[in-house]
């Protein structure tokens, strides 16, 4: 019998003009990125907390400091690598993702494939096991004005 463990992730960056915009380690054309040390990736960070969070591992902040040079500028799918390889360690498998990226720009829907394959890529999984989501916040507060974009997920872990 399997036990089961779930993960909750949230993340927020700041958009900034001239800043290329990665999420889920997918660069998506648009006249804003975001900021943040590292690529600024919401969807891997929101990503990386939620699967740490079901594993009672640290979460991103502490596994990768912003205060740490070492990563600044990095690559939000090397964090991601090295928290699935900390995984492998424990008694626990990633059954699935589920993630809601929430932008009043740019509209998600014609780059959800590229970031489906690329996220299962990333974790190993089946692409069935991974799902994304864009929602607005109708025009409402930093990320209604486009000063910001934000990602929540949820993952879902069982006993191997």
């Amino acid at each position: 019998m399997h036990e089961y463990r779930v993960g909750l992730g949230y993340d927020l960056h700041r958009t900034q003009p001239g800043r290329p915009l990665v999420l889920a380690n997918i660069t998506i054309p648009h006249d804003v990125g975001l900021v943040g040390h590292s690529d600024a990736d919401v969807v891997i960070h929101a990503l990386i907390d939620a699967i740490t969070g079901a594993a009672a591992l640290p979460d991103v902040g502490e596994m990768f400091p912003n205060t740490d040079p070492q990563y600044q500028g990095i690559n939000s799918a090397n964090l991601l690598t090295a928290v699935m390889r900390e995984l492998s360690k424990t008694r626990w498998l990633l059954v699935n993702v589920d993630i809601v990226v929430i932008a009043q720009r740019p509209k998600l829907a014609p780059h959800k494939p590229a970031l489906r394959r690329r996220l299962a890529e990333l974790l190993n999984l089946p692409q069935d096991r991974v799902n994304i989501k864009g929602k607005t916040n109708e025009l409402m507060d930093s990320i209604g004005q486009e000063k910001a974009i934000a990602c929540h997920c949820v993952a879902l872990l069982q006993t191997a």
